[in-house]
């Protein structure tokens, strides 16, 4: 039996097999996974039913299994129709700092405008989107994979 949180076959074996500088797209239920990913990332959708499972408790398992070096959100540009509802930094961002820091993680949330954020998405390093049922606003995050030599 494995000893992790995280004991999704599919995703622990894309995991094992990415490398340094290999990214990890967790997306929220309204991000588009079927068309904005790299050319040879994986899909796994784990939408059960709406809000569950939800980024913050991917994000939490992933951070127990492997290292992350960068930690990307999908930046809000204020010219985006939808940017009004979310004046300030979304609330679910607040959630990622408090997981990021209770897990010892080195690394700080960094926007990435939405239109860039779809760009680095489509990245030949991009192994792995995991489609979640969050339903925060603003709730995408793009992970990058470290290397677990260095602490």
């Amino acid at each position: 039996m494995l000893n992790t949180a995280l004991v999704h076959p599919d995703i622990l074996r894309i995991l094992a097999q990415a490398g340094h500088h290999s990214k990890v797209l967790i997306a929220d239920g309204n991000y588009p996974a079927s068309n904005k990913r790299g050319p040879r990332a994986e899909l796994v959708s784990l939408q059960l039913s709406p809000g569950i499972p939800t980024v913050a408790q991917v994000l939490e398992a992933i951070l127990g299994t492997v290292r992350i070096d960068g930690v990307n959100t999908m930046g809000i540009d204020r010219t985006d129709p939808y940017a009004a509802a979310t004046p300030g930094d979304p609330p679910v961002w607040a959630e990622y700092r408090r997981i990021l820091a209770a897990a010892g993680a080195q690394c700080e949330l960094e926007p990435i405008l939405k239109w860039d954020f779809y760009e680095a998405v489509a990245s030949v390093d991009h192994v792995l989107t995991i489609q979640t049922a969050e339903q925060a606003p603003w709730a995408n995050l793009l992970l990058t994979v470290g290397c677990r030599t260095f602490s």
